[in-house]
């Protein structure tokens, strides 16, 4: 197993050989650059807090638990929001935030996001492609160049949550993101799964990923967990929990369950309009599901501002 960039057995474990990143691990080089972390804490030393939405596996509702975690910290107007897609092959949030077709726009402080309210930013890859359909091809070098981009580049402005959507598993985006945020500050991060063994397996493995890195995990959410028919009432298992859904898996690993949202086919259409669902449906149990999930992260961001003024 990679025994990471930090440890001291870096690009020297038996796990490192054949891997290309070798040297530079062992040289002590896959850190941030200190003049480029220099620059990273300048641009970001105005955001409060930062969290990133991990999935192990894809379609299991990551990028619409980001949106709906950005419109419900930005329903209290004195917060400052800002959502960051850093799928780079499948940016879905300018879709999801109605905000497809807009445009980056440069000015002397840098790009500036795309605002879907005063106090809600967005910035995407989706903003930089001249049509939704255009794949984007592009290797490590390239994906993790923009990374940097987005988080040195950006004019973010005074932040109260940074939320970072990511690609599914863990990949270039995920280390480059860890990397670049390490010269500032990560509160931790969410995971997002469904139910099903073939999906928490590969939570498993994101949160053994965030342990390697060592960034904080502050929760697991089990979407889709459950439907209840709006005419009947009754509730069916969409997706079967067969070996005890997230809760077990949670309590075998010892993170912490944020809460499971059950399947509402207003979610799916609130996202294609490019509408916030818990405005849409704000009786819904899913949408007080969600609420106390937001609730649950806000309150983890308080405690680990207070912890780290305490330790400075």
């Amino acid at each position: 197993e990679c025994p990471g960039t930090g440890s001291a057995q870096a690009g020297r474990a038996a796990a490192c050989q054949g891997c290309p990143n070798q040297g530079l691990c062992a040289a002590g080089a896959a850190g941030p650059d200190p003049a480029e972390a220099a620059e990273l804490r300048a641009r970001l030393r105005a955001v409060r807090h930062t969290v990133l939405v991990l999935s192990g596996k894809g379609g299991v509702g990551k990028s619409t638990f980001s949106a709906l975690l950005a419109h419900g910290l930005a329903a209290d107007e004195t917060k400052q929001v800002a959502l960051l897609d850093i799928d780079i092959c499948g940016p879905s949030i300018p879709k999801m935030m109605g905000l497809e077709g807009e445009q980056v726009h440069q000015s002397g402080s840098g790009w500036s996001p795309v605002y879907v309210e005063e106090n809600l930013g967005v910035m995407s890859v989706g903003f930089l492609l001249s049509s939704p359909d255009d794949a984007v091809i592009w290797r490590g070098p390239k994906k993790n160049g923009l990374i940097k981009q987005f988080l040195r580049d950006v004019d973010w402005g005074e932040v109260d949550y940074l939320i970072v959507d990511t690609p599914p598993g863990t990949s270039d985006e995920h280390l480059s993101i860890v990397q670049y945020l390490s010269a500032t500050h990560i509160d931790g991060a969410v995971i997002v799964t469904t139910p099903q063994e073939v999906s928490l397996q590969d939570v498993r493995k994101e949160i053994n990923f965030c342990r390697k890195v060592k960034l904080p995990i502050i929760g697991v959410v089990e979407n889709m967990s459950g439907f209840v028919c709006p005419k009947c009432k009754n509730e069916s298992q969409i997706f079967p929990p067969t070996t005890g859904g997230a809760e077990k898996m949670c309590q075998n690993m010892n993170v912490s369950l944020l809460g499971k949202v059950p399947l509402d086919p207003q979610i799916g259409k609130s996202c294609d309009r490019g509408q916030s669902f818990l405005a849409e449906a704000p009786e819904s149990p899913a949408t007080l599901s969600y609420r106390n999930i937001i609730q649950r992260i806000q309150e983890y961001c308080e405690q680990h501002h207070f912890q780290e003024e305490k330790i400075m």
